[in-house]
């Protein structure tokens, strides 16, 4: 039985974590920020997709080493954890981390709401796709609570669906692109490679998903860091050769015109109306299957918070197959959707991503030693993600000047948030891996 035991297959090898990580990654990334990101640096966004993409891979590298020494599926909260103790700091930034899961969501909800108002005669209008993005969210609420594992089932088909029509996109369209749109005379300064970097970075944030299998792993040592590689790695050429069609095939004022579905406008010179309305279809599985997903983890992060002390107990309660915490996080993200525009809240929840990447990595260096990796490729991936953060802080705050005081302010409710609570119920959030790896093989060496 023991045997038995011992010899029980993980779900994870190579090959199913690197498809995780695409999946996770591929999706509403690159429907919404295409277009965004080139308004900002124009033909040059293949540039900041390639920027963004070196320091997702170090970024990787960076979650990996902590993932196979704190092997837990709380991920980035454990090793916030585990980097700064059981503190008030590691708990605000728990709760920040929630946070910018709430931002990611109500950004990809409100991409879903443009897609899916390009398919009416009025066109878009903010009442029409206000309204397909809170619908979309609502209707992800009742699937959740009612539990519907079908929805489950179906995601690996869809992520088929979107990685399908991103390939036959791209292949196509690249028979219709037209050189003088790539020119390097048309670019606009370098500088704006960097200012979009906040968005194409965004592009690739579902990478960190793959240290969450790390309990289930096959190898984890062996397999985590080229799993993480390879995800990164053929997600950047594909983001690469998607730019390249899109800008290839629009001229810049298009691009600009319509940002919000640049990339289905794209399809039409190689496939007319329907390949328009093709990858609109796409963009909206990938958005709606980004919208499912991602309202799972984060109502567990609030449920695994709660739990361990970090949220009002609220979030604990169950209600049919789920929690509060799933009701309460819908509240806090309609708003978002109602008051910001694409543009906005793709920033916003951009530049929140990077400051969490960021403020993680800046713990590893705490845990170097522990977790075996290499202080410089830690360095490197803090100054690119606070690096990234400030241009795109820098360049938003053009066209939002109380950019900055939203951030401040997100930090501080976390923060009040986490004094709040333990005053009131004297809660922290506790380490869940005591022992790392290299306790385990010397307790084995020594039996």
């Amino acid at each position: 039985m023991t045997g038995e035991v011992a010899t029980e297959a993980k779900a994870f090898g190579l090959l199913s974590a690197v498809f995780l990580g695409i999946g996770s990654m591929v999706g509403a990334g690159i429907f919404i920020v295409i277009g965004e990101a080139g308004t900002i640096a124009g033909n040059l966004v293949t540039v900041s997709f390639l920027v963004g993409g070196i320091i997702a891979l170090l970024c990787g590298y960076s979650l990996s080493k902590l993932a196979i020494c704190y092997p837990s599926r709380g991920g980035m909260i454990e090793y916030l954890v585990q980097s700064y103790g059981e503190g008030v700091l590691s708990g605000s930034l728990g709760i920040l981390f929630y946070f910018a899961q709430l931002v990611a969501l109500a950004a990809v909800a409100k991409s879903f709401g443009t897609y899916a108002a390009t398919y009416l005669s009025e066109g878009i209008t903010p009442l029409y796709s206000n309204l397909f993005s809170v619908g979309i969210l609502l209707f992800f609420v009742v699937i959740n609570l009612v539990g519907a594992a079908v929805v489950a089932e179906a995601e690996n088909i869809i992520v088929i669906i979107k990685l399908a029509a991103l390939v036959i996109f791209t292949v196509a369209s690249l028979w219709f692109i037209q050189p003088s749109n790539l020119a390097v005379g048309r670019a606009p300064a370098t500088i704006n490679i960097f200012y979009a970097l906040g968005l194409t970075f965004f592009a690739y944030q579902g990478f960190s998903v793959i240290t969450n299998s790390v309990e289930d792993m096959q190898d984890p040592k062996a397999t985590m860091l080229r799993a993480m590689f390879w995800a990164i790695g053929l997600v950047a050429v594909l983001y690469i050769a998607v730019s390249i069609a899109v800008f290839g095939n629009l001229p810049l004022d298009t691009i600009i015109r319509d940002k919000d579905f640049a990339l289905a406008e794209a399809a039409k010179p190689a496939f007319g109306i329907w390949g328009f309305k093709i990858m609109a279809a796409a963009a909206l599985l990938a958005t709606a299957s980004a919208i499912n997903a991602t309202l799972y983890a984060v109502t567990q992060v609030s449920y695994t918070l709660a739990k361990d002390g970090d949220l009002p107990e609220v979030y604990d309660y169950n209600i049919f197959h789920n929690t509060e915490g799933l009701i309460i996080s819908a509240v806090l993200i309609i708003p978002m959707i109602l008051f910001f525009n694409l543009g906005q809240i793709a920033t916003i929840a951009a530049i929140a991503v990077l400051l969490i990447q960021g403020l993680t990595h800046t713990g590893h260096l705490f845990r170097y030693r522990e977790t075996g990796a290499n202080r410089g490729w830690i360095l490197s991936a803090v100054a690119g993600s606070f690096g990234a953060a400030w241009f795109a802080i820098a360049y938003t705050s053009k066209s939002m000047p109380h950019i900055i005081y939203y951030i401040a302010g997100i930090f501080f409710l976390a923060f009040a948030f986490e004094v709040l609570l333990r005053l009131v119920n004297n809660r922290t959030v506790a380490r869940q891996i005591i022992s790392t790896f290299k306790t385990i093989e010397k307790n084995s060496l020594r039996l």
